[in-house]
This record gives structure tokens, C-alpha cells and sequence, in this order.
């Protein structure tokens, strides 16, 4: 399966890029946001992809980040949520969005996605409660928005982040306790687990 591409950008369309990687063309489709991070034709990108194959279609999923292609992965998996739908989701909202909808059980943030009506919304944010604290948000800022600004996670991130770890890793670290332990874990608690996932 072809997991990464790494090559020049050679050209785009509304959800699609053309990816040159020595001198074969790969079609990605790709979320509006992936678009925009690909930057300018002819310039150097790397795609993370995931293969969808059916029936009587075989198709590219580019992706700018890893944290993103994991989402696709985890909404595909929901019943009534194929390639289209996940993307017009990715495309609404960044991952950290993402996240914090489905952990608060928020349907009307997930709903904002093109084709997505109420009653998939609540499937989506139901299906994925429990795995939204277990995968990353996208970047640094991202991370931390998982969070609450305040209480003992920003103080779990805080603690991490006087030990050495980046502000990233703690609070990717934290965001992925928390939906481990849940809403009422204590600050002890969150270091606990946060430093075992920040180290491994």
C-alpha cells in the first residue's frame, strides 16, 4: 500500500492534486485544507496517502498531515460516512476541532460539514467519543485547543512541559490522558499517563 508521497506539486483542482513523484503523476484527493498546505505548483510537498479500493473505483487520499489521515481513517469507519463526507469534514474543520466536537458529544460543530445533516453528525460524535482523546490533533496549537484553558489538564501540560517536553508533545500528551482517564481525572493522574505516552 502506498502510505507517503514525496515529490513536486504539479498541479490542483477543487478537491485533487497531481503529485509528480520522478516523473509519475499520482491523482490524490485531498480536503481543502491539505490543498492550501500543499503550497505552489512546482514546489516540493509530501503527502500522507491512504487507498481506498471498492468494486469499480480505486482511489488516493492525500493527506498534509498524519494526524489527518488518521481522522479519515477513524470517520470512514462510521456507517453512513465514505471518502466524500469524510473529506468535506476535514475540509469544515481542522483535527482539533474535530477532537474537541466529538469529546464534548458536540453534533452542530461536526454538522457545519457540507452533506453532513443532524443524524450523521450524532452518529459521528457518539461513534467517536471515546477515540477522540486517543489521536492527535494537528499541530502545535491544535493540541492544546483539546484542551480545557484552564483546571488540571493545562496544569498536566504545564508540569510536562518544566520536564522538557515540547509544548506540542504535552499537550498532545495530556489531550490523549485525559481521554483515557476521562473529564474528572485529577492533575496526579494525567502527569501518570501523560509522561508514559510522551516517552513512548
Amino acid at each position: 500500500m502506498i502510505a507517503k508521497l514525496k515529490g513536486l506539486l504539479d498541479e490542483t483542482g477543487a478537491d485533487w492534486a497531481v503529485i509528480d513523484v520522478s516523473g509519475v503523476g499520482y491523482l490524490v484527493h485531498c480536503s481543502s485544507k491539505t490543498l492550501a498546505a500543499l503550497g505552489e505548483q512546482g514546489e516540493a510537498c509530501t503527502v500522507y496517502t491512504d487507498l481506498q479500493v471498492s468494486e469499480n473505483d480505486m482511489r488516493l487520499l492525500g493527506f498534509a498531515e498524519a494526524a489527518e489521515r488518521d481522522w479519515f481513517r477513524l470517520l470512514t469507519q462510521v456507517q453512513g460516512v465514505g471518502s466524500k463526507v469524510a473529506l468535506a469534514i476535514l475540509s469544515a474543520l481542522s483535527t482539533g476541532e474535530l477532537q474537541q466536537a466529538c469529546a464534548r458529544g458536540d453534533a452542530a460543530t461536526v454538522a457545519r460539514a457540507q452533506g453532513v445533516g443532524p443524524k450523521l453528525a450524532g452518529r459521528i460524535v457518539n461513534e467517536l467519543k471515546d477515540k477522540a482523546g486517543a489521536l492527535p490533533a494537528s499541530g502545535p496549537g491544535m493540541a492544546a485547543a483539546a484542551l480545557p484553558a484552564g483546571g488540571a489538564s493545562a496544569d498536566a501540560v504545564s508540569a510536562l512541559e518544566n520536564l522538557g517536553f515540547k509544548p506540542a508533545v504535552a499537550a498532545r500528551a495530556v489531550a490523549a490522558a485525559q481521554g483515557e482517564l476521562g473529564e474528572g481525572a485529577s492533575e496526579g493522574e494525567l502527569i501518570r499517563v501523560a509522561l508514559k505516552k510522551a516517552a513512548g
